[in-house]
């Protein structure tokens, strides 16, 4: 077992590695298949580590470790551009105390022990189930079919109607999901362990999102103004800009062929949503939901700009103070989740 933690792993010869990997499998749902070694490596940290399949979907080995988790004071300090953008920012809304502001969104600062586990290398959503064409024309929904019928000849990149259905173009398909509106928390974790499946912990996310970092951000205290964010388009087109909501203003966004710089894989081989307008579902250790890597929009509705109102979805322990007082249903609307194996006291 302690093979299988960060520090002894990294010292692993590729062929151990390899040989404790397929080891794995016998523990898994059956299905699961190992595919290989992958080298993973971004905001200076880098992991060798193991992918496997299963139902059409990755997974990588994440090693455990002992780590301190929470955000409290600054490791390195924010640079000066950073600095500026947080201050004026925060005090159009009466903040004096930028530190203090920042700690009030953050999760407390603890030790904690992260055993090793198996990754869904991405998330699904938890309130939108895709289903075929005919599928839908089965349940005999007269509405449905015509407003799928008007997508199709319109020139519409997608389509929603709240909390119903969800019409997406793809080229010369059109994907369709229909809200789960029947779904509830308790269902979906004992329909996982059945299916061999665990669901993260809020240690566990944090965890995966900046491997046990220490700065704000997992790539450092300060600001990266040169990404490419969802609703703000490239940063470095809209510098003179970036206090502003480029979300109120579309003409403000500049898109080019690169992929958003949250949604890439992170140095475990992980990727996660990088949009604050979405959470991603994690529990404590009673079961209670902790919506992480989001605060549903609110910042950035707020006008707050790039720098505060990505900080849900960029600092790796903001916890969104105000999740709580959502309805179940207009949570899932914006949750998606992941599955994972927790690899506690395997002999390997």
């Amino acid at each position: 077992m302690e093979a299988l933690n960060r520090d002894a792993w990294k010292g692993l010869s590729a062929e151990e590695k390899e040989k404790r990997l397929r080891g794995l499998v016998n523990h898994f749902p059956t299905g699961m298949m190992y595919e290989g070694l992958e080298t993973f490596e971004r905001f200076g940290q880098r992991i060798e580590t193991g992918v496997f399949s299963y139902d059409e979907q990755r997974f990588v080995f994440v090693p455990g470790d002992r780590v301190t988790l929470g955000w409290d004071r600054w490791q390195d300090g924010m640079n000066e551009e950073t600095s500026a953008d947080l201050l004026e920012t925060v005090s159009e809304y009466g903040v004096e105390d930028v530190d203090s502001f920042l700690s009030s969104q953050m999760s407390p600062v603890r030790e904690v022990h992260i055993a090793p586990m198996l990754v869904e290398c991405s998330n699904h959503s938890l309130g939108w189930l895709e289903v075929t064409e005919a599928e839908t024309m089965a349940q005999e929904n007269a509405y449905f079919a015509e407003e799928l019928e008007k997508f199709k000849l319109s020139d519409l990149n997608q389509y929603e109607l709240h909390q119903e259905f969800r019409l997406v173009r793809q080229g010369e398909a059109v994907q369709i999901f229909w809200f789960n509106e029947d779904l509830t928390l308790d269902y979906l974790i004992d329909e996982e362990e059945k299916a061999g499946f665990d669901l993260l912990t809020e240690d566990e996310w944090e965890y995966l999102y900046g491997g046990g970092c220490r700065t704000l951000f997992p790539w450092g205290d300060s600001f990266e103004y040169t990404m490419k964010l969802k609703h703000f388009g490239s940063l470095e087109e809209v510098k003179g800009n970036v206090s502003e909501s480029a979300e109120s203003d579309p003409s403000l966004i500049v898109e080019d062929d690169r992929p958003y710089d949250l949604e890439l894989p992170n140095f475990f081989g992980v990727q996660f949503a990088g949009d604050p307008y979405n959470y991603e579902l994690t529990l404590d250790t009673s079961g209670t939901m902790i919506p992480k890597g989001g605060d549903g929009g609110a910042m950035i509705c707020g006008g707050m700009g790039p720098l505060v109102g990505f900080l849900p979805a960029a600092a790796v322990y903001y916890r969104d103070g105000n999740a709580g007082e959502l309805d179940w249903e207009d949570m899932i609307d914006y949750m998606n989740y992941r599955r994972v194996i927790r690899l506690t006291d395997l002999a390997v």
